[in-house]
């Protein structure tokens, strides 16, 4: 009876590690990279500037400086920093501006980017990663599917 009730406990127990581990490998899958615009590097919150009524982030203080000096150069990889630290939120298929099809998601740099139809979802599945990012944040595809959140005011 004795060992009945401890290998019960064993396997409850190996169960509560196994869901445990699983968890914790869906959270790091989740996990967004967020780099600068300008260098690629990983950010440093010191180091930001405004833009589209939010903050982008960089590396170090001397992008900040490059990105003024020609903002539209580095717009499509600010744009997707926007909706990686979630201060703009998708609305809209960024190809066509039309309604979002839960369906109809690709993963682009770890977010997931709903599209209108498999079409609008298919031209972008099919391209490698790079082209993905400039096919959906870059200016009028940003314009066109996603919204800057407004802070509220206190």
């Amino acid at each position: 009876m004795v060992t009945r009730l401890a290998v019960g406990f064993a396997v409850a127990a190996s169960a509560v590690l196994a869901l445990t581990a699983a968890r914790a490998a869906d959270e790091k899958e989740k996990k967004v990279e967020v780099v600068c615009p300008v260098s690629g590097k990983a950010i440093n919150k010191d180091h930001s500037l405004a833009y589209k009524e939010a903050k982008v982030y960089f590396c170090c203080p001397n992008c900040p400086k490059a990105f003024e000096k020609d903002p539209a150069k580095f717009a499509t990889n600010a744009n997707l920093q926007l909706v990686q630290t979630e201060q703009a939120v998708e609305k809209k298929c960024p190809l066509t501006g039309r309604p979002l099809n839960k369906a109809q998601t690709v993963k682009i740099k770890g977010l997931d980017v709903q599209f209108c139809c498999a079409n609008c979802k298919g031209k972008v599945a099919g391209m490698d990663e790079k082209a993905q990012v400039e096919a959906v944040f870059a200016e009028k595809p940003f314009k066109q599917g996603f919204e800057v959140k407004k802070e509220e005011k206190k």
